[in-house]
Parts: structure tokens; sequence; C-alpha cells
């Protein structure tokens, strides 16, 4: 499942694709999540960006979004606490896979 809540804490199962035209939601790619992101691969800045845009689509802090694994990786696994705001897309992916 792409996408979990659990007690507070929401569970992102993602395939990034970095350099893209602009960040967002592109919806499922096989069991992950799909998000375009503006920044390039290059010394964590993908990562560095995620996270941030991340943090902003959920209203919450940067340090309340932690990548778990995935740093040099298309495939990631991303958890987001308390988050404030899910957005449509998140939260699409949420009823449908419980």
């Amino acid at each position: 499942m792409p996408v979990q809540l659990r007690e507070e804490v929401l569970y992102l199962r993602i395939y990034l694709q970095p350099k893209a035209s602009r960040d967002q939601f592109l919806g499922r790619h096989g069991d992950a999540l799909k998000i375009a992101i503006t920044a390039a691969p290059v010394d964590g800045k993908a990562n560095a960006h995620l996270l941030k845009w991340l943090a902003k689509q959920c209203r919450v802090t940067q340090s309340q979004v932690q990548l778990l694994s995935g740093d040099s990786s298309r495939h990631k696994r991303v958890v987001i606490e308390s988050p404030k705001v899910i957005p449509q897309a998140l939260a699409q992916l949420l009823n449908t896979t419980s």
C-alpha cells in the first residue's frame, strides 16, 4: 500500500521522478505513490526538496518529515508525523487501500 495512516503518522511508499517541470503527485506507480519534483538528483538535493515539499503539502514542520529508506534510490519510504492536512491525492489512495 503506497499510503497508510496509523496513529497520527502517515507512511508513504514513493517512486520519485526528479528533474520534472513542476512538483506534483502523479498517482500510483505499482505499489508506490509517484511524485514528480523539480530538483535534480545531485548531492541529496532531490531528497531535501521532496521532504520540504511534503512538509508544505501536509502543513507540518520539516522536522516532522523523515526519509526512512531510499536515500540514493527512486524508491523511498517517508514518514510524516501528525499531518495537519492530508492532500487530496493522498486521501484518495488512503480511501482505496484501507
